[in-house]
């Protein structure tokens, strides 16, 4: 159980400060979808669809590399090998980026606005330069600068688009001639939102710069082709993930025109994102077990118990996605409300399949560490491209008829494909005693709740009824997995000291 709180320690301080301030980030979704129309909102949600994809070639996996190499070869080597590989690569991608401006942003459908794009360069070159940065942070163990940093930088974020949104016009229309008039263009809003993101990097990186200045102009390219040989292949994960995450909203732009025109092809991808968003409880604990497991799992490698804590940190993820699954499918007539523009709520029908779709992506996480550890990268290139595929063969045959509902239902299946792959061919190579059956049957349990409560939801359409019924099944499933499972819970800090005592009595 030490090992297992150690994570949850790691989650605590590097995942939860990710959780919440993403989660104040997410507080930006009703204040925008009240300010942008549904074109607007699509239009950025395709800019931030490119973001992350780009941002996974600027980084080619270097951060994984850092975690992995950090275990066997002298820190400040890796470190210093890692930063300068990235600000060399950083410089050669933005200056492309910038090249490619204008077939980039007819690619984006902001070719009118090709300015976006060199604000999108900007953003994603700043990304790069902080990844190692923030990793040796994790890997030093300094979690206060880690959450101050992220926590800082999104405050900056959500203070500056409020200042460009909100304060900006309102003193431009009290006092026409105002300084800002001349720079102000409120058709610019997306752009804003952009010029926000980018000075919320600028501070983060000045933050860190103690950090990023850490290193020495020596890069060892010994150690450095070996950390490329391991790290390439995650180009291919991460590519292959991005496609599977995001490249979605752009395969719904260019296919999903049932009238012929761009303008509805916008509506629906801002619809379908502002849905998307309401799976985030899920999405950001995936993020933080992501952030904290990933050093973790390395530091516990040459254990000779590092399987079965594997499969007890399974066991224990997937318990906890159960429950943030409950939690937004039970109250989901609550979370709506933080999608304010109500003609969005049309696409709410995706939010279930989208919670159980980051699951599966959630436990494929915990499943990739057998070729992670085994020095396997290509395999889980191989694994991610499938998945890719798949993404982009159910969107082509089904966006035409069905639209963002085929989105969801492609992020559905190839997470799920992913996930089974993964633990096949990773239980051949490494094997690992997950509790498989049972896992399974809570996963399915929890939807079988969840459609129970749907149900009397469509016979009893009460907000009363609707809302006592949600808490009795959340609660009930709450008791059947403590029940199972509480010899584990028994060892929990809080709720093993009720169960401890029923413990010794039997």
């Amino acid at each position: 159980m030490s090992g297992i709180k150690k994570l949850a320690g790691q989650t605590i301080w590097y995942g939860v400060s990710s959780i919440a301030a993403r989660f104040i980030n997410y507080l930006l979704t009703p204040y925008l979808t009240y300010k942008f129309t549904t074109g607007e909102y699509g239009e950025m949600s395709i800019l931030y669809a490119f973001i992350p994809f780009m941002n996974v070639i600027f980084t080619y996996g270097m951060e994984t590399g850092f975690f992995r190499f950090s275990q066997n070869y002298d820190k400040d080597k890796v470190y210093s090998t890692t930063s300068l590989s990235l600000i060399y690569s950083t410089l050669i991608l933005t200056l492309a980026l910038i090249a490619f401006n204008k077939p980039l942003s007819q690619l984006l459908s902001v070719a009118d606005k090709p300015e976006y794009l060199m604000l999108v360069a900007a953003i994603i070159a700043m990304d790069a330069l902080t990844t190692i940065p923030f990793a040796k942070l994790r890997q030093n163990g300094q979690p206060r600068k880690f959450a101050f940093t992220k926590l800082t930088g999104i405050i900056v974020n959500i203070i500056t688009i409020y200042f460009f949104l909100s304060i900006c016009p309102k003193l431009i229309e009290q006092e026409p001639d105002h300084v800002l008039s001349h720079f102000y263009n409120k058709d610019w809003a997306v752009g804003y939102v952009l010029l926000a993101n980018l000075i919320q990097n600028v501070i983060v990186f000045l933050i860190l710069s103690k950090e990023f200045w850490g290193f020495k102009f020596n890069l060892n390219k010994s150690l450095w082709k070996e950390m490329m040989g391991y790290s390439l292949p995650l180009i291919l994960v991460g590519l292959g993930g991005m496609i599977n995450e995001t490249a979605d909203r752009i395969m719904l732009l260019k296919w999903w025109q049932p009238t012929g025109g761009v303008e509805d092809a916008e509506s629906a991808v801002g619809i379908y994102a502002a849905c998307y968003k309401l799976s985030i409880l899920i999405s950001l604990g995936v993020q933080a077990f992501k952030m904290g497991a990933e050093p973790f799992f390395f530091s516990q490698s040459s254990s000779e118990n590092a399987p079965r804590i594997y499969a007890r940190v399974m066991k224990f993820f997937v318990i906890t996605v159960c429950l943030m699954f409950l939690f937004v499918v039970l109250y989901l007539d609550i979370w709506k409300y933080f999608i304010r523009n109500t003609e969005m709520w049309v696409g709410l029908s995706v939010v279930p399949i989208l919670l159980l779709a980051n699951m599966f992506l959630g436990i494929y996480y915990n499943l990739s560490i057998w070729y992670k550890l085994g020095n396997r990268t290509i395999a889980g290139a191989y694994i991610t491209l499938i998945g890719a595929a798949i993404t982009i063969l159910i969107n082509y045959i089904f966006i035409p008829y069905y639209g963002y509902l085929a989105c969801a239902w492609a992020t559905f299946s190839c997470y799920g494909v992913m996930m089974i792959i993964s633990y096949v061919w990773g239980q051949k190579k490494y094997r690992i005693p997950y509790a498989t059956s049972k896992l399974i049957a809570y996963i399915i349990i929890a939807v079988i709740f969840y459609a129970i409560h749907h149900f009397v939801k469509l016979a009893f359409p009460n907000a009363w009824i609707n809302y006592g019924v949600a808490t009795l099944v959340f609660i009930l499933y709450f008791l059947f997995i403590v029940q199972v499972e509480k010899k584990e819970f028994a060892q929990l800090p809080v709720i093993g000291r009720f169960l401890r005592p029923k413990l010794k009595n039997d």
